[in-house]
């Protein structure tokens, strides 16, 4: 690592701060123009000035300069400029690699975009293959100072590979605060990923640490970068798993520009039908989540439909035309047999009896147009034929009779479902309305289902789903509908599936995701959890994940980790204010039914503590979580409390081991196990 040079005109520490300064003022400037741009004599009418304005405000936000945060952190010196003609002599070019392009008052560019093509070979070039660098400087920084940097001649081959200790200092700096943006230490492998296309759908396994969801949140980032466009269309979505999870991912794609991507929980997708109050017990909610009751709802949607006995008699003026009953049954048979929508198929069908009419009409003489075609759709006999054939279908109500109406779901759910089945989804009390229901979450997601059956559910060009481990087949088809013309990023480890209904392997959950292109790839390299944590925790993988890879931690220093047995909540809290005299954050895990205890304790203790999803500062840098919302959260330092009690909280030992893979891999420099039981005996 280079130091600076006593002579500051020959030191390229201060040769790089003063391109720092130049580009910080060049970023002030293109923020400034776009803030003194007068919209008035462009924008036609109120609302053409009103979306202008709004992406001004946007554009305005993408280019603010966040102080603590480097413009730029690395610098590729090219053999030859990209894309010229590699003759002998001729001239490279210099890029300074960073979250966003900034350029000078000529248009030059200062810093470029990290996602720029220019931009990959800072993240894959080797010695082994250099892709044309000669130079690769990486910037370190304290706060948005930079202190440091580091230089790699790839093209050198008297210059032996070396690991580099600033990217090793990134990947373990403390934690304090939401996420963190990765874009300084992206691996060629998380790269591939990141860079691949908008057309297909990527599914990534990764074990603890191993940057799945930063890899997911770039991915996005990347897309919108090169199908800005057409993303600005179609949207783009990150689905995560509870609200706290959301809450501490959400500022890393507004750190590198992005301020245009939705976040949601599956719940939140699915909510617009009904208010969730109620719940399930497992038996009913992994039922209701199996994919078989797609098909138990079609044939209850489409149960609907009869076919006709009369014939429509439509008069104008003092002519009567009539629509047989034989002939309405084939356009009937025909809607169906083409498989639209049932909502579609039934706005369609008065069109095609005004359709039959007219032609009666042509052979009489007559010269109809599109407007009588219209009228005649709309004639009082027409409608009530449409509403006796093909009536109109509530999806609450429906799910609703479904689970009250036993013969009602016995006969759309003969040999699919068996009886045992029925009666385990069947509600035991009747309900007098959809409003007074006490809806469950898996009941959402079938009435989700059902409006999908009735009218196509709007599809967006991009989702990223994280921790896609833990849905149900039902929940990924309620996913898939939102990227059925689009793509999608799919995030999980299959050994942190905590549902009952966790999904069993990959290929079967982009089967229900309706993605079965999809391309899956195995991240295994760990950068967040240490050497001893993940090798401590990757005990329990033989017990709840025997096919998977353990995860390697590359992390150079092997974090601190202990086994410690307690006596009572004392010497718990006593382990917490052990960790919190390191610097960065703690986070003290334990069982759900053991929070109330211990948020007592730390309350005697004076030490104030935060919830998930809370914000950490560095006042209060400990945050209390039950362990059914660990998943996805990180923390410097981990008090894990009680091993066996989180095992015991769970319906089924499988789940409970898995709950406990979760919490044990959540730190990233340290980890003290206290239990006043005994260990589980999967951990040795």
């Amino acid at each position: 690592m280079s130091t600076p040079a006593h002579d500051p005109l020959d030191d390229p520490l201060s040769r790089e701060r003063t391109h720092l300064a130049s580009s910080r003022a060049a970023l002030r400037a293109m923020r400034e123009d776009v803030e003194s741009l007068d919209i008035s004599d462009v924008t036609a009418n109120w609302v053409n000035a009103e979306v202008l304005s709004r992406q001004i405000d946007d554009r305005i936000k993408a280019l603010a300069d966040l102080s603590d945060t480097p413009l730029f952190f690395g610098r590729l010196d090219y053999l030859h400029a990209p894309g010229a003609d590699q003759a002998e002599g001729a001239e490279g070019e210099r890029f300074y690699i960073g979250r966003r392009h900034v350029h000078d008052h000529d248009g030059d560019p200062m810093v470029i975009d990290w996602r720029a093509p220019v931009s990959q070979p800072f993240y894959r070039a080797s010695k082994k293959d250099p892709l044309d660098i000669a130079l690769r400087r990486r910037f370190g920084y304290t706060g948005g100072d930079l202190t440091a940097y580091e230089d790699e001649h790839l093209s050198d081959p008297g210059e032996a590979a070396q690991t580099s200790k600033l990217l090793q200092r990134e990947i373990e700096r403390p934690r304090v605060g939401p996420m963190r943006d990765i874009v300084a230490t992206i691996q060629p492998e998380q790269d591939e990923i990141v860079r691949s296309g908008l057309g297909g759908t990527v599914c990534v396994q990764g074990g603890p640490g191993t940057g799945k969801t930063a890899v997911g949140l770039h991915r996005v980032a990347y897309l919108l970068y090169a199908h800005r466009e057409r993303l600005a269309r179609t949207g783009t979505l990150v689905i995560g798993p509870n609200r706290s999870f959301l809450h501490y991912i959400e500022q890393v794609l507004p750190a590198l520009g992005e301020l245009s991507v939705r976040q949601a929980t599956v719940d939140d997708l699915v909510a617009g039908g009904v208010e969730v109050r109620g719940t399930d017990d497992a038996a009913a909610a992994v039922i209701k989540g199996d994919a078989r009751m797609a098909e138990v709802l079609r044939r209850a949607v489409y149960a609907h439909v009869t076919m006709p006995t009369e014939q429509v008699v439509v008069v104008r003026g003092s002519r009567r035309w009539r629509v047989p009953a034989y002939e309405l049954e084939d356009i009937v048979r025909e809607l169906l047999e083409r498989g639209i929508r049932y909502g579609a198929a039934r706005e369609a069908l008065p069109q095609r009896i005004a359709h039959a009419v007219l032609v009666q009409m042509e052979r009489s003489g007559e010269a109809p147009d599109d407007r009588v075609q219209d009228a005649v759709a709309r004639n009082s006999a027409v409608k009530a034929a449409v509403k006796a054939v093909w009536p109109p279908v509530d999806p609450a109500k429906l799910v609703l009779r479904l689970l009250t109406d036993a013969d009602f779901l016995a006969a759309h759910g003969d040999g699919i479902l068996t009886e045992d089945e029925r009666k385990t989804i069947l509600w035991a009390k009747p309900v007098r309305s959809v409003k007074a229901a006490k809806w469950a979450p898996a009941d959402a997601v079938l009435i989700d289902e059902a409006t999908d059956l009735v009218q196509r559910t709007h599809s967006l060009g991009h989702v990223v789903l994280d921790e896609a481990q833990d849905l149900s087949p039902m929940q990924y088809r309620a996913v898939g509908r939102r990227c059925s013309t689009g793509s999608a990023t799919v995030l999980g480890d299959l050994a942190q599936g905590t549902t009952p209904w966790a999904t069993r392997s990959w290929d079967e959950a982009l089967a229900h995701l309706g993605k079965t292109e999809g391309v899956i790839e195995e991240l295994t390299a760990g950068f967040r959890v240490p050497t001893d944590v993940i090798t401590y925790a990757s005990r329990l993988l033989p017990h709840i994940a025997p096919g998977l890879t353990p995860v390697a931690s590359v992390r150079e220093n092997p974090g601190f980790f202990a086994l410690r047995p307690v006596t009572g909540t004392a010497e718990v809290v006593a382990a917490c204010e052990e960790l919190l005299a390191h610097e960065g954050s703690t986070g003290l895990i334990a069982a759900d039914a053991r929070i109330p205890e211990l948020a007592e304790a730390l309350t005697a203790a004076g030490l104030s503590y935060l919830a998930p999803g809370e914000e950490t500062t560095t006042h209060t840098r400990l945050t209390l979580v039950p362990a059914s919302l660990a998943k996805g959260l990180e923390y410097d330092y981990v008090v894990l409390d009680e091993p066996r009690a989180v095992v015991d909280g769970e319906p089924d030992e499988r789940t409970g081991l898995r709950r406990l893979y979760v919490t044990l891999t959540r730190a990233v420099s340290g980890l003290i196990v206290t239990h006043a039981g005994a260990l589980p005996a999967q951990l040795g």
